[in-house]
């Protein structure tokens, strides 16, 4: 009776600790439900669910209140899940990014059918439409914002092939909403980059396409090239062909970048440009530009004596009107391969032109981030600046010419505690009547943001656009991106350094790596196979040719036993051959459908086993502490 009624206590006192667990677990889950509502712990190796700092900063601000409208067709995008997909990771960063606004930021998703008020809200955005299908629905994909000054922004369409960017692009129009002031750049030049007289030819002489688009995108002032300050109401500083500038204008220019200033230069080894002292068609003078001590202090090398020559991107050019065509390496085209594509600036560009670049390089001991925007191909090489002084035959360029294998920079942005070119102040200026006296700053105020380009003439007009006539009238075509370069450059600057810290992300959609790296060794190896079979096919072919000009002379259709033992032996290696290339595609598949299911009996079954596993050896050596404790109280 005594041992019957210890064994109802024991199970009694089991059920009562289940239920009691089962409580603690519920009542442990509401706790923490409550004190970490809206913790998020992102696992993904490039943190695709977390925001950056810097579009945190953005949205934290808001002064006033900013309305999105994320607009998805759900209909028109059921055939295509990959869109969809993206749609969602859309959707959610941008649900992200409102829960760390503070109220700020108020997210309305739309749903635009066919003849709906919400379709007419899109089109009414200015929202690209895409037809999909074969009846031809349209699908908008796209966001646009609204801000308490009635100002409007918009992504017309999210494109997929540009994801790494997401996120910048969704925190620009945010900021642009929160700040829709546009930026003012102050422009100097010592090339004619306006429309301006010509006392040559006694005209008006007109301006750069590149700096008219400008003035339409930013409020563009022109600055003399011999100012001693620059205005604070400056945002970015565009300064082109920086030639021959004071000490004064220098440290104008330093004390602009210290306290806080953008700053995109364009300096030149030879500007092809700067008709300064030519005479006959050749300039006499020296077209050299650079910003001397400044970059030096800087921590950039910038040599203004040596050019850059590219074998394989050099373009195809005639120099004079009657003269063929001929390929000038200093006349480079930058293509997709040159261009960094995990930064904002260049990411989305084509092709950009240059002519008689120089090349920049991060000093040794330099203490910045030096991030390459545009490089040349490993078929390049530096050539002294003295050559071009009188060329007249490109060809004469290739004379010595040898190949690196080095990537050169063009184009740079830099980034970074800086220091002045001038830690003891203004140059030349005595202490006691110096104005800038408690003014000065040795070293940048935050970290500095830079745009070098080692080229000016990568701005004018023939480098990147083509005048065509239609029906009597006169307009320019863009062949190569330019004008967006310098655009994407000064928009990316002209916003805050919040909005420039934000960096490309990896892409969401992750191949598999592995699978891609299998097809590309049975491709190599169906090729191989191919090109083997081609190579019998040719030889029996001209074996065939042989037998029939040689032992068939009398120009009979028979053939001769020589022929049909060939072709017997052609058609046996043919068939051979094919069945190679038949089990080179089925160990294709084979090797694709083994790694599948290993990654089905990881994800499926060993996470669960290694947990279980675990479990057990918990329970284990749970057991033997309570074995133990038993044992040692019924020793005492």
């Amino acid at each position: 009776m005594t041992k019957s009624t210890t064994t109802v206590g024991k199970h009694t006192y089991g059920a009562g600790a289940l239920v009691a667990l089962a409580l603690l677990f519920i009542g442990v889950t509401i706790l923490i439900t409550f004190l970490f509502r809206g913790a998020r712990l992102d696992l993904t190796e490039s943190k695709l669910y977390s925001i950056s700092s810097g579009t945190e900063r953005i949205v934290r601000s808001l002064e006033e209140p900013v309305n999105l409208y994320f607009f998805f067709s759900q209909k028109a995008s059921a055939a295509s899940p990959r869109l969809r997909t993206y749609a969602q990771r859309v959707r959610e960063l941008l649900e992200e990014i409102v829960e760390r606004s503070d109220g700020k930021l108020r997210l309305t998703v739309l749903d635009p059918e066919p003849f709906s008020e919400e379709e007419d809200r899109a089109a009414e955005f200015g929202l690209t439409a895409v037809s999909l299908g074969m009846r031809g629905d349209k699908l908008y994909f796209g966001l646009a914002g609204t801000n308490s000054t009635d100002g409007r922004e918009v992504i017309e369409f999210f494109q997929p092939d540009k994801e790494e960017f997401l996120e910048y692009d969704i925190a620009s129009l945010i900021y642009r909403l929160a700040n829709p002031k546009r930026a003012t750049i102050g422009l100097m030049s010592g090339l004619p980059v306006d429309t301006s007289f010509d006392p040559a030819t006694g005209r008006m002489q007109e301006g750069w396409a590149s700096i008219a688009q400008l003035r339409q995108l930013f409020d563009v002032r022109t600055l003399a090239t011999d100012v001693s300050a620059i205005d604070e109401s400056i945002d970015v500083l565009l300064l082109i062909h920086p030639k021959d500038l004071s000490p004064a204008t220098l440290y104008a220019i330093d004390q602009f970048v210290m306290r806080g200033g953008k700053l995109i230069a364009f300096v030149d080894p030879v500007a092809e440009n700067d008709t300064a002292g030519s005479q006959m068609g050749f300039a006499m003078g020296p077209r050299a530009s650079s910003l001397g001590p400044l970059l030096d202090a800087y921590g950039i090398s910038f040599d203004s004596s040596m050019v850059l020559g590219d074998r394989e991107l050099g373009l195809t050019v005639s120099m004079r009107q009657g003269d063929p065509p001929t390929q000038h390496i200093a006349v480079i085209g930058l293509n997709r391969a040159s261009m960094n594509m995990q930064d904002v600036v260049t990411a989305a560009l084509d092709s950009v032109n240059v002519w008689t670049a120089g090349v920049l390089s991060k000093k040794d001991d330099a203490d910045i981030e030096f991030e390459p925007l545009l490089q040349s191909s490993a078929n390049a090489a530096l050539i002294p600046a003295s050559r071009f002084a009188f060329l007249s035959d490109p060809d004469s360029l290739l004379d010595g010419f040898k190949a690196t294998g080095e990537r050169y920079t063009i184009a740079a942005r830099v980034r970074g505690k800086l220091k002045s070119a001038y830690p003891d102040g203004k140059p030349g200026a005595k202490e006691e009547d110096d104005e800038t006296t408690g003014t000065h700053r040795a070293e940048s105020a935050d970290t500095a943001n830079l745009i070098i380009v080692a080229d000016t003439d990568i701005l004018s007009d023939p480098l990147w656009l083509r005048t065509q006539s239609l029906f009597g009238q006169r307009f320019a075509v863009a062949w190569a991106n330019n004008g967006d370069f310098v655009a994407n450059a000064l928009d990316n600057l002209a916003g805050s350094s919040d909005l420039i810290s934000i960096r490309g992300r990896q892409s969401f959609f992750r191949p598999f790596t592995k699978v891609e790296e299998l097809r590309r060794q049975a491709d190599d190896q169906l090729r191989a196979k191919e090109q083997e079979l081609d190579r019998e096919l040719r030889e029996t072919e001209r074996k065939l040719s042989e037998l029939e000009s040689g032992g068939n002379t009398e120009g009979s259709l028979m053939l001769t036993p020589e022929q049909e033992a060939e072709l017997v032996r052609f058609q046996q290696e043919r068939l051979r051959i094919r069945k190679e290339l038949r089990d080179v595609r089925r160990s294709l598949d084979l090797e694709i459908a083994r790694l599948g299911t290993w990654l089905k009996v990881l994800n499926i079954a060993l996470v669960p086993a290694l947990i279980s596993i675990g479990a057990i050896l918990l329970a284990v050596a749970r057991r033997r502490r309570l074995k133990a404790g038993r044992a040692a109280a019924s020793t005492a």
